[in-house]
């Protein structure tokens, strides 16, 4: 049996899901500061993944992920993320945190879905908890604490 991992969407999850464009193309995206926070916590109680489908913006994402948290960046599209964790971890095995309509069939099937406050509706409407802060602003803390304490503390 595999164990149990928390697997983040980066963009609108991490990110406000704004992409910030110059002349030169895709400059930025928007992390926020406390959501390190909570993976620095959540990390004492299960393994993490960070996936992304923005190829382009790929060096941006890794930058924060890879080279300033020290966390493991996977590129997946979007239409095949659900069947690359079936085949991974077994959705059954993820605690899944995801906030577009590609994630609505994963935060529905995984063993716990969250989405952010601001996410699609699909999303909201799939996942097992919606959280009371928005992407980059405080999401992800938000969703290592709710896991923590209903998961592992106690427990």
């Amino acid at each position: 049996m595999k164990s149990k991992i928390f697997i983040f969407d980066v963009d609108g999850v991490m990110t406000t899901g704004q992409f910030l464009y110059s002349a030169q193309g895709k400059e930025y995206k928007v992390f926020g500061p406390h959501d390190n926070d909570g993976i620095k916590m959540i990390k004492e109680f299960l393994p993490i993944l960070f996936v992304t489908a923005d190829k382009r913006g790929l060096p941006i994402s890794r930058k924060r992920i890879v080279d300033d948290m020290s966390e493991e960046l996977t590129v997946v599209r979007e239409g095949e993320r659900l069947d690359f964790i079936e085949r991974e971890y077994g959705l059954s095995n993820v605690f899944y945190m995801g906030d577009g309509y590609h994630d609505a069939p994963i935060l529905n099937q995984c063993f716990y879905g969250i989405a952010p406050a601001d996410a699609r509706i699909e999303a909201r409407n799939a996942a097992d908890y919606v959280t009371p802060s928005r992407a980059g602003e405080g999401a992800v803390l938000d969703a290592c604490l709710h896991v923590i304490q209903n998961f592992f503390e106690a427990h």
